[in-house]
């Protein structure tokens, strides 16, 4: 069976950070192309943060980066979020997930149930 978990979120003051993990089971975890992504009230979701297979390419959105770290151990299947320098706006449930294309039209992919990060005083 197939998880995914989050965990790490919470509620912090502005300027503050957290760190988001996210667990992977039941499948090749190492092979997967990982992500953050993120959706506030009434938005859409939108993707925070991503990392390839061994950890050597990272991405991130306009918004987050200089603030955010995607890191991935793949020997504990898990990846992670680092963020500093929270700011009202990033107040979303974030969601992990995992991707990986198995053909030129077919692509896995798995989410997890997301986790509420807050950033109020």
């Amino acid at each position: 069976q197939v998880q995914l978990v989050e965990s790490g979120g919470g509620l912090v003051q502005p300027g503050g950070s957290l760190r988001l993990s996210c667990a992977g089971s039941g499948f090749t975890f190492s092979t997967f192309f990982m992500s953050w992504y993120r959706q506030a009230p009434e938005k859409e979701r939108e993707l925070v943060a991503s990392i390839s297979t061994l950890g050597g390419t990272t991405n991130y959105a306009d918004s987050v980066k200089g603030r955010f770290t995607i890191s991935r151990d793949n020997a504990k299947n898990t990846v992670h979020l680092q963020m500093n320098s929270l700011k009202p706006e990033d107040t979303a449930v974030y969601y992990c997930e995992a991707r990986r294309r198995i053909s030129t039209t077919q692509v896995q992919d798995y989410w997890g149930q997301g986790t509420q990060v807050t950033v109020s005083s």
